[in-house]
């Protein structure tokens, strides 16, 4: 799913322009003039979705199955890694559109960074390059997402390292437990990886196919106007229990 998302992420930035004047319009005609365009916008939109949720059953099912103990407590930490990591890079993708909730919500994100004592107004005007969100801010956003993307790879080739590392060291008879002295996968661990494996990207082909702008919110479809502030600012739902906890603690910092 990773690298479906890079591929197509690719092949979308060769026809995008990173310009608040001019990102909104160049999505619309990645949408309706360029050939298979509306095809690979909604495999990389909703895939981000996709893998999202593929990410959150395997960090239940690692819990559920104890996968964080001993001798796999390293492969579990690279993971916590990760998850921050392709956090930031759906971020930056999200405000790429530029539409109404892609400019609300980097002024809402960014704007988190100003509650760090002394340095946070500092770090927030360099992210927007300015006062504001603005051109320079998406200009950073678009140049900073597949350097990103790439760099998610190569930790996840770590983590995947990290796995080998760990049953390395598990003992002989958890080995044989799961069926690793004989070079085969034990049925328990086949039925574990079933979900994630078939049932996602099934998921993820039928919304593509019968609703296919089902995961965005109706205000992304609009252009971004800094002069209106929509009624109620809502991120996707992989960050609905994160907004929660913020809105939760009435002081910034705390939340």
């Amino acid at each position: 799913m990773l690298v479906v998302q890079i591929v197509t992420g690719v092949v979308l930035a060769f026809h995008y322009t990173p310009h608040v004047d001019f990102a909104f319009n160049s999505v619309e005609h990645i949408m309706r003039d360029v050939n298979y365009g509306c095809l690979l916008r909604y495999l990389h939109s909703n895939g981000a979705s996709m893998f999202f949720l593929a990410a959150y059953i395997h960090m239940f099912r690692g819990m559920y199955y104890g996968s964080y103990k001993e001798p796999r407590e390293v492969l579990w930490i690279l993971g916590v890694i990760l998850n921050p990591a392709h956090d930031h890079d759906r971020f930056l993708g999200y405000v790429l559109p530029w539409g109404q909730m892609s400019f609300w919500a980097a002024t809402v994100i960014t704007n988190l960074f100003s509650a760090i004592p002394g340095v946070g107004e500092t770090i927030v005007n360099w992210l927007w390059g300015g006062y504001a969100v603005g051109n320079p801010t998406l200009n950073r956003f678009y140049f900073a997402a597949l350097p990103v993307a790439v760099h998610h790879r190569r930790r996840g080739r770590a983590a995947s390292l990290g796995a080998a590392c760990d049953g390395a060291k598990q003992p002989d008879r958890h080995r044989a437990a799961v069926g690793q002295r004989h070079g085969h996968v034990s049925r328990p661990m086949r039925r574990k990886g079933l979900v994630p494996a078939f049932g996602v990207p099934d998921s993820a082909r039928l919304v593509r196919v019968l609703h296919p702008e089902l995961p965005r919110p109706f205000r992304q479809l609009h252009p971004a106007n800094p002069a209106v502030t929509p009624t109620h600012i809502v991120p996707e739902w992989y960050y609905l229990p994160f907004y929660a906890i913020l809105r939760a603690v009435p002081n910034k910092l705390g939340g």
